[in-house]
């Protein structure tokens, strides 16, 4: 059996979820449902990054300690994750202990292998970025409540492994996705690369883990929330599951976080002597218009007021459904309402209704018999049957919207079949032809269910259910002919534009 470790980045505390928090959350479930579903063994890892000096900050201005403030934030997105059917294997919060010895435990082992040592620097500091920044990155204007400091902190030999890295990059082509992302890191580690400061003395921050060998200082919080996707699989704590699960087979971040996951991290890994994760995959940004989704512009999209008026699977097809991975895409609600109506209303849930409609109508509700196949039953037969490692070779290249269009296109190809054959009118005079083209519709719709159910499991599951096909596997024949059909209500009712 192979193995599947899909991890998300963990999200700041702090952040209200909005629809860019739910797209890669749900990219990730749909990623390990997709392995589940070919046999793999998952092992799906998100959760939240809970101190740092914005954290302090709020709590503060709430009158609450940081643990506090925290604790009543983190139910935002877990019932968010609940209500988006997220089936996570595990939730880190940094702030809990098993993450926090392991941290501990990591700057122990950099520190005794000679990767950090201590310095006075002079520089200037971004509050909202929580770091230094370069003087060049000062004058871009770009940054937000930025200071002059001056201090002694701990730094990391992060430029000791510079050349490594840029080797390692060039030799693994698929290490950071996409192509693009890939080279914008291989620029940036042409230029001279840095140390990276890893400490906040206690006396201007104290919310943080302890650093082991002093004990002035608190670790940054870049450096405490990368070492999540280790200590959860056991680093330093349960050396048979690491063993099992480490490497990660993919990090899906978003574009903004690149730098710090395949500069920061992936050094940090080279000098605990592990090896590095398969895939780092930097997705787009989610836009408004052509605006990137802000607090400060107000132009946020709550996905739990889409998924009160659509329905969670609506909203899951339609973020995987229109963002090809690695760009950026754009919401609108026009675009959703479109998406909706075309791929859910008018393509399955316009096959489902048919195909019961007219086995309720003139054959008894219940499955009927396949009869002799005719040339147009062979072609759609051998669609369906190419159809399940088709979508199983594009999910393995992430390739999700892909991976929909193609069985999208095939439940559009059961529709035409339907109107060329017009069961309704052989029902008149050819039951057995009648029958043979519902049998036919209703399992190519039947295998089509089965490859959209990592991304709608709720909507499949239930026309799993009305065909009587709970527990059957993509494989063509598996629909039982004498089964009665149950009765359902219309699964994606077109939304009208005027009312939406």
């Amino acid at each position: 059996m192979s193995k599947f470790f899909v991890t998300t980045p963990i999200y700041y505390v702090n952040d209200a979820p909005h629809i860019g928090h739910a797209y890669t959350t749900i990219l990730a479930d749909v990623l390990g449902r997709y392995h589940r579903a070919a046999g793999d063994e998952v092992f799906f890892l998100t959760g939240l990054d809970e101190h740092g000096q914005k954290v302090k900050q709020a709590a503060e201005k709430r009158g609450a300690t940081p643990q506090a403030h925290c604790d009543d934030l983190v139910p935002r997105f877990l019932n968010l994750w609940k209500r988006l059917d997220i089936r996570y294997d595990d939730f880190v919060r940094t702030t809990q202990e098993r993450h926090k010895k392991i941290v501990q435990l990591v700057l122990q082992k950099v520190h005794e292998n000679g990767d950090i040592y201590t310095d006075e620097y002079e520089g200037w500091y971004s509050v909202a970025e929580e770091r230094f920044i370069t003087e060049a990155e000062y004058e871009s204007g770009q940054f937000r409540d930025v200071k002059k400091l001056k201090e002694k902190n701990y730094f990391f030999k992060m430029s000791k492994y510079q050349h490594r890295l840029i080797e390692y990059i060039e030799q693994h082509p698929d290490f950071i996705r996409p192509e693009h992302r890939k080279n914008e890191m291989l620029g940036f580690l042409r230029q001279p690369l840095g140390d990276l400061c890893i400490s906040r003395p206690k006396a201007r921050m104290d919310w943080g883990i302890e650093i082991p060998f002093d004990r002035d200082y608190v670790t940054y919080v870049w450096f405490d929330a990368l070492v999540n996707y280790i200590s959860i699989p056991g680093y330093g704590s349960d050396e048979e599951k690491f063993k099992k699960w480490w490497p990660a087979d993919v990090h899906l971040i978003g574009k903004d976080i690149l730098t710090t996951h395949s500069i920061y991290w992936t050094t940090m890994l080279f000098s605990l002597g592990l090896p590095l994760p398969g895939t780092i995959f930097a997705h787009g940004w989610w836009l408004i218009g052509e605006t990137k989704m802000s607090k400060s512009l107000g132009n946020v999209v709550n996905p739990l007021d889409l998924i009160n008026t659509y329905g969670v699977d609506a909203v899951r097809y339609y973020l995987m459904r229109e963002m090809v991975l690695g760009l950026d895409a754009n919401f609108t609600p026009d675009s959703f309402i479109k998406c909706f109506n075309s791929d859910l209303a008018n393509d399955f849930g316009n096959l489902l209704n048919r195909v019961s409609g007219l086995i309720q109508k003139n054959h008894g509700g219940k499955i009927p018999e396949p009869g002799a196949v005719t040339e147009h039953e062979s072609l759609i037969q051998m669609n369906a049957n190419v159809l399940p490692g088709s979508v199983k070779l594009l999910i393995s290249q992430f390739k999700v919207q892909e991976a929909l269009m193609e069985t999208l296109l095939f439940v559009q190809s059961l529709n035409k079949y339907m109107e060329i054959q017009a069961p309704w009118k052989l029902a008149k005079t050819d039951m057995k032809a009648a029958n043979r083209v519902l049998y036919t519709a209703a399992e190519g719709l039947r295998i089509a269910t089965i490859m959209l159910a990592p991304v709608m499991p709720e909507k499949t599951a239930a026309v799993l259910s009305i065909l009587g096909a709970e527990d059957t596997k993509p494989v063509w024949g598996q629909l039982r002919p004498g089964t009665p059909l149950k009765s359902h209500p219309p699964l994606f009712p077109r939304i009208e534009v005027e009312k939406a």
